[in-house]
């Protein structure tokens, strides 16, 4: 029994250290196909370079049927004589519209920075050949190429608010006698991080299917920060109750997904960009791009998406935005499923809204995580005060089990003797009422708060760049000195120097002595975050063992027997 108490605490280490392996984010694949293509051309332009060409990364259309001469000679007759932006300024983000092609250039999120200090601009604009959001495609090259290249004319001369909603409302329109005519009409909720897109088009006075391109979104926030914990963007769509993800690699063999596709889109890491189709049939094309660096090789993987809802006319809301738990749910219930919480996800939800909770109280998510450790401690304390009085009576057992271990010492695994000995351990505890299993119980329920704790802090945007003080300046990336988990390691070896040894086995001992040096070495690159929640949980342990052992008194080592009957016989002498 004292085997498999032991064999399960190694397990529970030896998940802990798989899940961080096998689960966390990993770096997005680059496709072969894509980097081979790219070796050929030119590198990626400087930040800030202007897109040369709004629909060259948009998936490649068919030619289609040839345009007729009278459409391809047709006047135009709504248009405007020149290249212009329209600037919708709101709390929470600046956009940018332009009226060639009536399409979006840039979208930055107000409350969030990058590594330079930036807006993240969910509008990458590092890629020069990179289609613009709300570009359209009809299937005909020629068509695309006219209706993304003209210049829309806009209604009211720019964008209107409504007073109630803060929605603002911006019309493009674009039309030819005979030829092409195309209106677009956005609704911006800047609150929600929203656009809704009504559009439709005709091609010499007949409808024409319109497939909606929103190019690689969302934007390069992240470049060259792709790590063992940073995701790089990926594809992702909601279909008959299930969330399908594909990295970039599997998109160049699998790029089209059809059906009834609740949301679908792309995101990385804490951004992401969705087409919101509801129960309404569709289609969504995906393309990965990788933006070489000065010296041709691979910087950056971006996916370009374009969504072809079902029908003639498209009225479609996207979201793009931050991946924040309550404003997903506030904008679709089913959405925050974006969010790879992962198998712990049940624990994740409850922890993420009780620590914002608290934080809009203390103010700082450092402590706030300290404080929800102590709430947790608290609610575990009579479990953790058992285990240890438990883990004291079986010290006590140590003489009488190993007495009954070494009677059956010399016996094989196989000899059916062997069940004799357990049946007399087993007998052994029921008589001292003892529960071998129950000392190492409160650090397996810990386990999945750990996990839980972890894709919190790995995932969770609210704690993206939250400082804690001093050096710790993101809770959501490792210590840069590795002072958190040095300190847990401590820690953990000075709880284990207090907790009543059961283990008789030199070899188990051991093995218990290494298991400080595992978890530190596990945590040196883990979320600075997590490394508190450990240390403050190690800390308020060893507070909680120190109480425990003035109630019942500080543990005493058994001697072995020899030893004991060796001082006997001195006495007597």
């Amino acid at each position: 029994m004292e085997k498999r108490v032991l064999i399960a605490v190694v397990l529970s280490f030896l998940v802990l250290y798989l899940y961080q392996s096998m689960f966390a984010p990993k770096p997005a694949q680059r496709p072969k196909a894509v980097q081979t293509e790219l070796a050929k051309g030119s590198a990626a332009p400087a930040p800030g370079q202007p897109a040369a060409s709004p629909s060259a990364a948009a998936p490649a259309p068919a030619a289609g049927t040839p345009l007729p001469d009278a459409v391809l000679s047709a006047q135009v007759v709504v248009a405007d004589s020149e290249a212009r932006d329209t600037v919708i300024e709101a709390g929470t983000v600046r956009a940018v519209f332009s009226n060639r092609g009536g399409v979006l250039t840039s979208w930055r999120l107000k409350r969030f920075k990058d590594k330079a200090g930036k807006l993240v601009d969910l509008v990458p604009q590092t890629l020069a050949d990179a289609a613009r959001p709300f570009s359209i495609d009809t299937g005909n090259a020629a068509v695309d190429a006219r209706a993304n290249g003209a210049l829309f004319r806009v209604d009211g001369g720019g964008a209107t608010r409504d007073p109630k909603t803060g929605v603002y409302v911006l019309a493009f329109e674009y039309r030819e006698t005979g030829g092409l005519a195309i209106r677009k009409t956005f609704a911006v909720d800047p609150a929600r991080y929203t656009i809704n897109l009504a559009a439709d088009a005709s091609v010499g006075g007949a409808p024409a299917n319109l497939g909606i391109v929103m190019g690689p979104s969302p934007g390069d926030a992240e470049t060259g920060e792709v790590s063992r914990y940073l995701m790089g963007a990926r594809a992702l769509l909601y279909r008959e109750g299930k969330v399908e993800r594909h990295d970039a690699a599997a998109l160049v063999n699998q790029p089209t997904f059809e059906g009834q596709l609740r949301w679908a889109g792309v995101d990385d890491h804490y951004f992401m960009s969705a087409a919101l189709l509801g129960t309404n049939a569709g289609r969504i094309d995906y393309r990965p791009l990788v933006v070489p660096d000065s010296q041709g090789k691979p910087l950056h993987t971006f996916v370009s998406y374009a969504v072809n809802p079902q029908g003639q006319g498209v009225n479609t809301t996207f979201f793009l935005g931050p991946k924040e738990f309550d404003l997903l749910k506030s904008v679709d219930g089913e959405l925050v499923r974006s969010i790879d919480y992962g198998m712990f996800a049940f624990i994740v939800v409850p922890l993420l809204r009780a620590l914002v909770g608290i934080n809009t109280y203390i103010g700082n998510y450092g402590w706030s995580i300290i404080a929800l450790t102590f709430l947790i401690n608290l609610a575990i304390f009579p479990l953790r005060h058992k285990s240890v009085v438990s883990m004291r009576k079986m010290q006590a057992l140590q003489p009488e089990i190993k007495a009954i271990q070494d009677r059956y010492g010399k016996l094989k695994a196989t000899d059916p003797q062997k069940q004799k000995m357990n049946e007399e351990l087993m007998g052994l505890y029921k008589q001292r009422g003892v529960n071998p299993a129950s000392g190492c119980v409160p650090m397996l329920l810990t386990m999945p708060i750990l996990f839980a704790f972890y894709s919190m802090l790995a995932y969770s945007i609210e704690l993206r760049g939250a400082p804690f003080g001093l050096w710790i300046t993101d809770l959501s990336v490792y210590d840069p000195f590795y002072v958190a988990p040095v300190l847990t390691g401590i820690t953990m070896l000075v709880q284990q120097r207090m907790t009543p040894q059961t283990a008789t086995d030199p070899m188990q001992q051991k093995m218990f002595m290494m298991m400080p040096v595992i978890f530190t070495v596990m945590f040196l690159w883990a979320p600075s975050g997590l490394n508190i929640y450990w240390l403050v949980n190690n800390v308020l342990a060893i507070g909680q063992q120190y109480f425990t052992y003035k109630i019942i008194g500080a543990p005493r080592i058994p001697r072995p027997a020899a030893e004991r009957r060796a001082t006997k016989a001195g006495d007597k002498n």
